[in-house]
């Protein structure tokens, strides 16, 4: 039977945690959700562990400072690998943008697949709530990735994947230098490179609930660069 953690990394998201764990637990409460905050200065942190007198299948990573989504799902997984005990890892945000409604079908599918992606890019997939031009952004974005490091998937650089922890322990994490959102397109590299079988599952990616979009122009260079960057390293 299958063993799932969900990976949340949070920066200033109290006024989404709450009901994003309370959300998943209530559609799978037999799944493992671990929260990883950087140190976020509204206190998400003590959401979380108030709500670990509720769930105990709820625990939470401190890390010191903000230092990208790379390094803190890399904290988590190296964690999650140390246990030993799960089957699968699940990387989600907290702002509801990737909505827990789609789990039942993502982890159905992680029975013949090593990576299940919650995809914006296939048929019934797609984008809520955006501006035109991060609409255009994205597209282009994922369309420039997969024409350059030829991966077998469309969305290259959404953050909804349902991992199995075989494939997850193959990954040299020594290796990765991308801070933002191009990890998550350094991982799925790295995957596809070692020979994971892919599936993507039609998700609506919706803008966020609450708090503040993560999106920099630093993000948008280093997804610029990082297709190249893989491709010459890895």
């Amino acid at each position: 039977m299958s063993k799932i953690s969900i990976l949340i990394p949070t920066y200033n998201e109290k006024e989404n945690i709450e009901i994003i764990i309370r959300t998943i637990f209530s559609l799978h409460p037999d799944i493992y959700i671990k929260v990883i905050d950087d140190n976020s200065p509204d206190s998400t942190a003590n959401v979380v562990q108030v709500l670990m007198n509720e769930f105990p299948n709820l625990s939470i990573l401190k890390r010191k400072g903000k230092e990208g989504l790379g390094k803190a799902y890399i904290n988590g997984f190296e964690e999650i690998l140390q246990d030993g005990t799960f089957s699968h890892v699940c990387m989600m945000d907290a702002d509801f943008s990737h909505d827990p409604k789609y789990l039942s079908e993502i982890i159905k599918n992680s029975l013949d697949f090593d990576v299940v992606v919650g995809s914006r890019y296939i048929k019934n997939g797609g984008t809520e709530g955006w501006e035109l031009w991060r609409r255009m952004l994205s597209r282009w974005g994922n369309f420039y990735c997969r024409n350059i490091t030829r991966m077998p998937i469309r969305d290259c650089t959404g953050g909804f994947n349902l991992i199995k922890a075989e494939i997850l322990r193959k990954v040299d994490f020594s290796r990765f230098d991308t801070s933002g959102y191009a990890f998550i397109m350094e991982l799925k590299y790295s995957f596809y490179k070692l020979g994971a079988k892919f599936k993507e599952v039609p998700i609506i990616f919706k803008n966020r609930t609450g708090g503040e979009s993560k999106i920099s122009n630093h993000i948008i260079r280093e997804g610029i660069l990082a297709p190249w960057k893989l491709i010459i390293k890895k």
